[in-house]
């Protein structure tokens, strides 16, 4: 067998798992396919594929054109970025890992730190030479806003309520007594966007959740207001965003996802010094690549034993 690990940018795949064990041949990829024709140009030779959460898409085209393809490990439960049902059209067994919630709540607020504490210019002045460039907000006493009470919504009130902030939440479901069971308080959802001095967006992206957040919704926001994503980019409107940051609708945006993956060097959220930039990096942690790799050479393992183990559907 032969196996690619793919867009493993740190190089680090081959430490976690006991790759050793396996009887394969693999090939390690650090850096990102451009598109559909590298996908396949560089994957034809390859029986199975080990792919980091949703960096690389698999439609089905790519499947149409990888008859040698017959296992598609994907880091985590769920990947929006494969076609299952194209997969399974062409005999390719999708299995997936484990996962862990943590370190993408832990992530989520340190945006919002970074975002009210200024920091990204502060470490900027410190290591120039320079001294205190800005002035902080705080968050004791102030309104966080969920977008998405779900598990790592819940986790974000909850680490909210211990920064002494009132936690309010809006989904399309969300009813008040499962908002109030994680101490959060329902609102609608124009409320939450003009209520909140931090809106953090915990939503998954579908047809429903895709560009939920724009021009119109971003306007109801408080000038001085923050909002973070470490969801999925699609959520809110792009260019909207650009637009608000530039003529300071709202006070900073903190992005850990972006509509194009990985962000593009010359985009213009770049050059915005309201904007606190992270490369996606959520649920990259030591602890969360461990159960992803080790749990990778597993499905490898019982896939070439012929007893596909944790397969999507």
């Amino acid at each position: 067998m032969k196996i690619a690990i793919l867009d493993d940018y740190q190089n680090v795949a081959l430490t976690f798992g006991d790759w050793n064990s396996l009887a394969a041949e693999i090939e390690v990829f650090t850096e990102a396919f451009s598109g559909p024709e590298e996908v396949v140009r560089r994957l034809a030779g390859f029986d199975a594929v080990v792919a980091m959460r949703e960096r690389t898409r698999f439609p089905a085209e790519v499947f149409d054109r990888l008859p040698r393809l017959k296992l598609l490990v994907s880091t985590g439960p769920r990947n929006a970025a494969i076609d299952l049902e194209a997969a399974a059209r062409h005999g390719v067994v999708v299995s997936a890992t484990g996962y862990l919630g943590p370190p993408a709540a832990e992530l989520t607020w340190a945006l919002i730190l970074a975002a009210a504490r200024n920091l990204p210019a502060e470490f900027r002045s410190v290591r120039e030479g320079g001294w205190q460039v800005g002035v902080g907000t705080m968050l004791h006493g102030k309104t966080l806003g969920v977008l998405g009470l779900g598990r790592l919504g819940a986790e974000t009130a909850r680490i909210g309520r211990a920064f002494g902030m009132e936690p309010i939440a809006w989904s399309p479901n969300l009813t008040a007594g499962k908002a109030a069971e994680h101490g959060a308080t329902a609102v609608t959802k124009d409320e939450l966007f003009a209520r909140s001095d931090v809106l953090s967006i915990h939503l998954v992206l579908s047809d429903r959740s895709r560009g939920l957040v724009g021009a119109r919704e971003l306007a109801l926001m408080k000038p001085d207001s923050i909002l973070v994503n470490t969801s999925r980019g699609p959520i809110v409107e792009e260019a909207d965003l650009v637009d608000a940051l530039r003529r300071k609708v709202i006070g900073c945006a903190a992005l850990d996802v972006h509509d194009i993956e990985p962000l593009p060097s010359d985009h213009p959220l770049r050059t915005l010094d309201n904007a606190v930039l992270t490369p996606h990096i959520g649920y990259v942690s030591r602890e969360t690549y461990e159960i992803f790799y080790r749990d990778a050479v597993e499905d490898i393992a019982a896939f070439q034993a012929g007893s596909p183990v944790r397969v999507l559907s």
